[in-house]
């Protein structure tokens, strides 16, 4: 049968199935990610094979309307005819389990969009906020990739250094992502949503106990100014959140503190770096882009 649930083998091991995809495997494919998901986002997961590849389906049931399948970064395919291979072949087994919409969320490039279209997938908006990013290589030696970062940053984190910031890693306990989510509740302050602390605790733990998260502060004379959250799977690192003070004391402890996390994914065997979030390219000067 080409398209099947998982045996209980295959999700036992899932993550090692999804970190063999084409794609290099994504973080919030992961089995992790899923039950993420399944604690604190209502959703049930459904772990499906489709041709041996695996496939990382989130369900929903909204009511009256059957079943709601998501796809969060997948299928993890690097092709159009890949995806819509998995995709035709998943639909009918979806119908046949009474779901009335698939919502993939493939990394494919923008400029696939307009074949995707015409295969007849829709558009819609992106619920993993990083539709479109950027990414450092962080294949050369931590030196060379120092001196690849803008003359400005470079700047920045070598005066923070001077000036005593001290950006470090630390424990993802109930204390520090209290301060985490305190910072990032200030920093939203209208211009974006936020969930409740207990979702970010509960992620920050979880993603730390699997070995796959990593919670950084930067200090300036003990106190706080700087927090972000970092994840590791495979050879990909993602910046997930990051937040701090408006009145900085001292200037580039932002830039220390991501400097740190690359030096943290470079150690862990990452090779590419995103940094989740930032205006696709054609939208990259616009100043009313929310990730500008």
């Amino acid at each position: 049968m080409p398209v099947r649930y998982a045996t209980a083998n295959e999700i036992a091991r899932w993550d090692e199935l999804i970190l063999s995809r084409p794609d290099g495997g994504n973080i919030f494919s992961s089995k992790t990610y899923a039950e993420q998901k399944v604690e604190q986002g209502h959703y049930q997961v459904r772990y499906i094979m489709v041709d041996n590849q695996p496939v990382t389906v989130l369900e929903k049931h909204p009511f009256g309307f059957g079943r709601y399948w998501y796809l969060p970064k997948g299928p993890n395919v690097t092709t159009v005819k890949d995806f819509d291979n998995i995709l035709s072949q998943l639909r009918p087994f979806a119908k046949a389990n009474r779901v009335f919409v698939i919502r993939a969320e493939t990394e494919l490039d923008r400029t696939n969009l307009d074949t995707l279209k015409q295969l007849g997938y829709q558009p819609s908006r992106a619920i993993i906020p990083n539709p479109s990013t950027i990414t450092l290589t962080l294949e050369s030696d931590i030196d060379e990739i120092m001196m690849g970062l803008p003359q400005k940053g470079r700047h920045a984190i070598r005066r923070a250094e001077r000036d005593g910031v001290v950006a470090e890693p630390v424990a993802a306990t109930d204390e520090n992502c209290q301060i985490m989510y305190d910072l990032l509740s200030a920093t939203a302050e209208g211009q974006f949503g936020i969930r409740p602390f207990e979702y970010y605790r509960s992620f920050w733990q979880r993603f730390e106990s699997a070995g796959l998260g990593q919670l950084f502060f930067a200090k300036v004379d003990n106190q706080v100014v700087a927090g972000a959250y970092a994840m590791i799977y495979g050879t990909k690192s993602t910046y997930k959140d990051g937040a701090s003070v408006r009145n900085r004391p001292a200037y580039g402890s932002s830039h220390l503190l991501q400097w740190r996390v690359i030096e943290w994914a470079k150690n862990r065997g990452s090779v590419w770096h995103d940094f989740c979030g930032a205006p696709p390219s054609d939208q990259i000067n616009n100043p009313d882009h929310p990730h500008y």
